[in-house]
């Protein structure tokens, strides 16, 4: 029967490789997002959709410039993938997640063992200065390429991969620099790949307070129709 652990680690593997794509294309903006392209061969000098290989092999300063910020972006994404894998792998290896007790009870059970204790924080701070930096190279990376996009507009479809693309990527640094806000703040370890559905399983307070008070008032407007019928009110 296969382990927890190992259910876990094909887990995170597989939704890493899916990321890959996704980080690949958010990167790499230059090369994927459609740009405009003069043809030389057509008389009536037509502008088509430029191929990757004419958006790598592009000699123009700016272009060329923009595309090593994208490599060097891409790079340290993966960096901080790596981070973050070593630092899921630990958790993986090292805690466990019992549903039966609360988020924030590991902070006591950890502090019994000080050199877990330090290790995860030490994950934990590595982990969330890797993302700032990471998050400060794709605001200069996305900066860059948005002028380099406006400068070769093609069509609808040129606005519509930059933004299908690096929304992707923003989703992701949310979700990443929230996991690591948290772990750092309340001292806990939050993975970043591992989720489980949500159950409601109680009324919503406001809903509640509603129906309290169309209640009274319902109660009210009974009690001044007794008034006005001049029936005694019992306490």
């Amino acid at each position: 029967m296969l382990s927890q652990d190992f259910k876990q680690r094909v887990k995170v593997a597989g939704l890493f490789l899916l990321q890959i794509y996704k980080v690949t294309t958010g990167t790499m903006l230059s090369l994927f997002v459609p740009q405009a392209c003069s043809s030389e061969d057509d008389s009536d000098n037509a502008v088509n959709v430029c191929t990757l290989q004419d958006n790598f092999e592009n000699a123009d300063g700016y272009h060329k410039t923009v595309l090593y910020v994208n490599m060097f972006s891409m790079f340290t994404f993966f960096t901080y993938y790596l981070v973050e894998l070593g630092r899921e792998e630990w958790a993986i290896k090292y805690l466990d997640i019992d549903n039966d007790k609360p988020d924030n009870s590991l902070k006591e059970i950890i502090r019994a063992d000080p050199v877990l204790d330090k290790r995860m924080d030490k994950l934990n701070r590595l982990y969330y200065r890797t993302l700032l930096f990471n998050c400060g190279i794709y605001a200069i990376n996305l900066g860059l390429s948005a002028k380099l996009v406006k400068d070769g507009y093609h069509s609808s479809s040129t606005l519509s991969c930059f933004a299908s693309f690096t929304l992707l990527v923003l989703m992701k640094l949310y979700n990443s620099l929230e996991v690591a806000h948290q772990s750092i703040k309340n001292d806990k370890m939050m993975s970043a790949y591992m989720s489980e559905f949500v159950s409601f399983n109680v009324l919503d307070s406001d809903y509640v307070d509603e129906q309290i008070k169309l209640k009274i008032k319902d109660e009210v407007t009974l009690d001044e129709i007794k008034l006005e019928d001049g029936e005694e009110i019992l306490p």
